[in-house]
């Protein structure tokens, strides 16, 4: 697949504080790209830089061949940014705020590109009713359906799965992954391990201000050896006691791999970030 973003040396410093200390990674077109990190690691201000909305201080950063620092405009045309918390006008309905999505990005026909995203994100007896009284995962798709107007080429999905309960996030997967199988780019950072273990085709650990470690989720998993050993017996005997007496003859050994979240701890350390 191509690289449908490149990030080389990327550096951010907010007054003394220096959160981005030279992060360097590269996200194939049609992915899901998920970066993790500790509260503070960077993830969002990455995020920021990348959608134009904060200026790097150094470092290099382009998406679709487009320069993230010269071409702004031609960055924002191909790309869409999801926030923790949904950007909606509450008074407007949901249908009313997608027409709005679709005139200010200057889409054909709006009014049906609106009823085309009702009816994919279950939202259509929802559309005529005010926004503000939306629930959280109703909200949450809301946004994510205005992410699509303009059909970019890469989403950025900030967290989208915060505050959501087992049920809405399960949804919110569903969702992404069908904006994956279209061919859009999803640029995802998250604070469940388990949502980029089912979700991504690539993760990125981001600590320290740079990558500390990259690849697919089983690729991280043979960075580490694995500490746990899994013995299958007959019975339920004391294990320790009966390996030692002749004659017992274990059904099975077999190493387990670490799991994700032993990764990311191990890559990080316990201490997280500060």
């Amino acid at each position: 697949m191509q690289t449908i973003i490149s990030v080389s040396n990327l550096k951010k410093s907010f007054k003394s504080h220096e959160v981005l200390k030279g992060v360097s990674f590269d996200v194939k077109t049609g992915g899901i790209f998920a970066l993790l990190g500790s509260n503070g690691a960077g993830k969002t201000t990455t995020i920021n830089i990348l959608a134009t909305l904060t200026k790097a201080d150094g470092g290099e950063a382009s998406i679709a061949g487009f320069n993230c620092f010269k071409q702004k405009n031609k960055v924002k045309n191909v790309i869409s940014l999801t926030g923790q918390y949904a950007t909606l006008d509450g008074l407007l309905t949901g249908r009313e705020n997608l027409i709005l999505m679709g005139k200010l990005k200057k889409i054909r026909n709006p009014k049906a590109k609106a009823d085309e995203l009702l009816q994919k994100f279950d939202l259509v007896e929802a559309g005529e009713k005010l926004a503000n009284t939306y629930s959280g995962g109703m909200k949450r798709r809301l946004d994510i359906a205005m992410s699509l107007i303009g059909d970019p080429k890469v989403i950025f999905l900030d967290e989208p799965t915060t505050g959501l309960d087992p049920q809405n996030r399960l949804a919110m997967w569903k969702l992404v992954r069908e904006m994956q199988s279209t061919g859009t780019t999803i640029f995802l950072t998250t604070q469940y391990l388990e949502e980029a273990e089912a979700l991504a085709n690539y993760i990125a650990i981001l600590h320290n201000g740079k990558i500390a470690a990259e690849g697919t989720a089983e690729e991280l998993k043979s960075l580490f050896p694995s500490e746990k050993v899994k013995i299958t017996v007959s019975d339920d005997p004391k294990i320790m006691e009966k390996l030692n007496q002749a004659g017992i003859v274990p059904i099975s050994i077999e190493q387990e791999r670490p799991s994700l979240e032993e990764v990311f701890f191990a890559t990080i350390g316990h201490e997280g970030e500060q």
